[in-house]
């Protein structure tokens, strides 16, 4: 599997290439990237979640979601506990942004893409349990973190948005038995086709809105991304192995968690007044470094299970 992460992490680099080469071309631009984004945020993740549940109805496949749900509970548990932990409050420093970049991260852009490579339909299915998870949280504790105010009204938000809906949809067709006619199935596989190319090049045009200069010299970017790239995972492989957990299960859940920081720091800085350009360059260090860091997890992951389970 570490193989298979390696080879589908460096396709993603070249997507990303693709991406800093239309920025800095022009082909795209800063709000065309935006717009991007929106589309695969809104269409086509929503649309590549809801098809994962267009299978046939088995007891496995339902305990396998289920212990998704719970695992993906536990894991962040233990992503908020490192992250405080880890990463202490100092005056001078962002706090809030390293917290919340340690704790969310691009299961979204980054899960989807490596675990449908890696699993399919199947995998896919069982990232929704850590993709409502993480809706749930970021909308709740990740806007107090970064606001400082407490509001219903934003953690009400999570269940309006495209992805909950789609899980939503999808969980109600899956266990009504309800499955879209060849012709609908086959135009909305065509748009979740488009979720790694257009992600990866989304992500890559971000990217170079970054100086690398500028991110070399800031260490806590780098400290940052040792505590959500390997720190925690290394900790959350080293609990769930033990527990037996079904392979696909146990290493999309390691994978989603093992992800480069979430973008939406970055969008959540801007909002709140933080400093989005920091939130942004440890988007982009983590974004890089996860092509080597996340076959090391996968690796470590699949050592555990031999000696472990």
């Amino acid at each position: 599997m570490a193989g298979i992460i390696l080879h589908k992490t460096i396709i993603m680099l070249i997507l990303m290439l693709v991406g800093v080469v239309c920025a800095k071309t022009g082909i795209i631009s800063k709000e065309g990237n935006s717009d991007l984004s929106r589309f695969v945020l809104q269409v086509v993740n929503p649309v590549m979640i809801f098809m994962s549940y267009q299978t046939d109805l088995d007891s496995r496949l339902v305990h396998n979601l289920l212990i998704s749900f719970l695992v993906s509970f536990g894991t962040f548990v233990i992503l908020i506990a490192g992250a405080y932990l880890l990463i202490r409050k100092k005056d001078g420093r962002e706090t809030e942004i390293e917290r919340f970049a340690a704790i969310y991260s691009n299961c979204g852009f980054m899960g989807i893409p490596l675990v449908d490579a890696m699993f399919g339909g199947e995998g896919v299915l069982y990232l929704t349990g850590f993709i409502t998870v993480f809706n749930l949280l970021v909308w709740s504790h990740g806007v107090i973190l970064l606001s400082g105010q407490r509001s219903m009204k934003q953690v009400m938000k999570v269940f309006t948005s495209p992805t909950i809906i789609s899980i939503f949809l999808g969980i109600i067709t899956f266990f009504a038995g309800f499955r879209l006619p060849d012709t609908p199935s086959q135009a909305l596989t065509l748009i979740k086709e488009l979720n790694t190319p257009l992600a990866m090049v989304v992500s890559g045009v971000t990217i170079s809105q970054t100086r690398i200069s500028e991110v070399i010299h800031r260490p806590g970017i780098f400290r940052v991304c040792l505590v959500r790239l390997l720190i925690i995972p290394a900790v959350i492989s080293l609990v769930l192995v033990p527990l037996g957990i079904d392979e696909k299960v146990l290493l999309t859940v390691v994978i989603a968690a093992s992800a480069p920081p979430a973008a939406m720091c970055t969008l959540l800085s801007m909002r709140y007044g933080r400093d989005s350009v920091y939130a942004s360059q440890i988007f982009a260090a983590g974004t890089i470094l996860s092509v080597i860091t996340l076959p090391i997890i996968t690796k470590y992951t699949e050592y555990l299970t031999k000696k472990l389970a």
